[in-house]
Parts: structure tokens; C-alpha cells; sequence
């Protein structure tokens, strides 16, 4: 696959997160964050069973392919669940710009990463960064309040995606991505119902109302994002390099703005106009081809 295929499915999921954010506001404090992560988890693995069965009858027999997979599973899908649910905590916290914003920094925070691991970051790409981030300063934040626990929460969580995105790239150039996709789901969904019997204390009993609570709001974070986004991040990344998929990815933060535009009839302000124009731009600029050195 073509980078330039490849980055517009990031964006497309980016555009799928941004409108989980909305369905992320109406589940908070209807139903805890291990309930809600854990139950999208498992839907959207459940939505790749389809895709993943003749993959799995592909690569039968193959020990090492399978112990790659389950090493990528458990890593990634314990990074995801640790990140979503720390942001779903904090979101409860803190508001929804201050939110997008501090979680966007795992885009800044993904190139770093990738300098302790001895790879280059192009100056032009620092410069995109640099852009995107005062856009999406201009789109989410509103006001002076500083930083609450809520935002510190969020800003753990912006630290532990960018470790997730960096477990995917180390991962996924050996594996399939639907099949490394559905591994970490299914993994990171366990791992949340199970800590959320002791942390929430809901039961079994109580388990199917507690769902029809949040249904729509699972549903769209299950299939959407879940199921179709983080899928497209995974095959994305595999032909984009981290610190140009993570630019492309934090699109999301516009595109919550949208969301709040179409579903919660918000309103975006001139200000947030222009921060969502840099981000476009930041994007586009860092996937124009570079001049070669004669």
C-alpha cells in the first residue's frame, strides 16, 4: 500500500475518534470506565471475527507468527485498556477541550519517544507538530483554569497512547493488522470487565441493565471506534512512519468539534475555526513530498 492510501485511512480514523468523544461525554458517569471500555473492546472484536477467521486458517502451523501474536495481543491490548480507561477517568474530571487537548500531546510525545530509540524526526515534521498543537490549543481550550486532577489524568493518558501507537508499529510489521487488531481488543476487553467487577462493583446480575444504560454509546465506541478505527490505525501505520501517523491521527481533536457541532448542537467559535484550519493544514504539509538532495 501506497503512504498516501495509507494516511488517509488514519484519517478516517481519526474522524471516527473524534465523534467517540461525544458518545464518551454521554456514557461518563452512567456507567464506570472499565464497564465501558471493556464492553466496546469485545464488540469490536467480535466485529472482526469475520475477518479474522481465514487469516487465522492462513498462518496455521506457523508457532512463531502465533507467539508474535500473542506477545503483540497482551502488550498492546493491556496499553489500550490502560489509556482509555485513564482518559475515560478523567474526562469525568476535567471538560471536554481541556480533555482533547491534553490527550492530543501524545503526538508530540510519539517523536520523542522515537529519538530514545535512535530514529530521525524530519525538521519539517517538528514544524507540523508545532502547528498542529497550537491548532488544537485554539480549537479545545477554553479559559485559564490551569491543570486539575481530572487534566492530569488525561495527560497520563496521552502518554500511555503514544506508548500503545509505538507497541503497534514495533508489532504490526510482522503481523496482520486485523489480526493483531482483534488480539488487543479482545485481551484489553477481559482485562477491563474483569478489574471492573472489583473497581465498580457492578455483578453479573446487574451487567445487561447496565449496558442498556449506555447501549448507543457502546455500540458507536464497539463498532466505530473499536472495531473499524483502531483497525485502520493498525493497517495505516504499517506504510506510515509514528511521528506522521500520530500528526494525521490527532485530528481527532477537530473532529470531536464537529461532532459536538452535528449532535450536541454546539456552536465553534471563530477562534476554533482557525484551530481546526491549522490542523488540516499541519497534516497536509507533512504528507507533501519532500525535495531530493542532488
Amino acid at each position: 500500500m501506497k503512504e498516501g492510501k495509507a494516511v488517509l485511512l488514519l484519517l478516517l480514523a481519526s474522524f471516527l475518534w473524534g465523534f467517540t468523544f461525544v458518545f464518551q461525554s454521554q456514557a461518563s458517569g452512567v456507567v464506570g470506565p472499565f464497564f465501558f471500555n471493556g464492553t466496546r473492546m469485545i464488540i469490536g472484536f467480535v466485529v472482526l471475527i469475520p475477518l479474522i477467521v481465514p487469516i487465522f486458517k492462513k498462518h496455521k502451523g506457523d508457532k512463531a507468527y502465533w507467539k508474535r501474536l500473542a506477545e503483540g495481543g497482551v502488550l498492546c491490548g493491556l496499553a489500550i485498556a490502560a489509556a482509555s480507561v485513564v482518559q475515560q477517568y478523567g474526562i469525568e474530571y476535567t471538560t471536554a477541550g481541556k480533555a482533547g487537548f491534553i490527550t492530543s500531546l501524545y503526538t508530540l510525545i510519539v517523536p520523542v519517544f522515537t529519538l530514545f530509540m535512535g530514529r530521525r524526526v524530519s525538521p519539517r515534521i517538528w514544524v507540523c507538530i508545532g502547528i498542529g498543537l497550537v491548532g488544537t490549543f485554539l480549537l479545545s481550550v477554553n479559559g485559564g483554569d490551569g491543570i486539575g486532577y481530572g487534566d492530569l489524568l488525561v495527560l497520563g493518558s496521552a502518554f500511555l497512547f503514544a506508548v500503545q501507537i509505538m507497541l503497534v508499529d514495533a508489532f504490526v510489521k510482522d503481523l496482520e493488522g486485523v489480526d493483531l487488531s482483534a488480539c488487543q481488543f479482545l485481551l484489553g476487553g477481559v482485562f477491563c470487565l474483569v478489574c471492573g467487577f472489583f473497581v465498580e462493583g457492578y455483578t453479573l446480575d446487574s451487567f445487561a441493565s447496565s449496558f442498556m444504560d449506555a447501549a448507543v454509546p457502546i455500540l458507536y465506541a464497539g463498532i466505530g471506534s473499536c472495531g473499524i478505527a483502531y483497525t485502520l490505525q493498525i493497517i495505516g501505520q504499517k506504510w506510515v512512519q509514528p511521528a506522521k501517523a500520530t500528526l494525521a491521527l490527532s485530528l481527532e481533536s477537530a473532529w470531536a468539534a464537529v461532532g459536538g457541532v452535528l449532535v450536541l448542537g454546539e456552536t465553534l467559535s471563530a477562534k476554533e475555526l482557525v484551530g481546526c484550519i491549522l490542523m488540516f493544514s499541519a497534516v497536509v504539509f507533512a504528507q507533501l513530498p519532500q525535495r531530493r538532495k542532488k
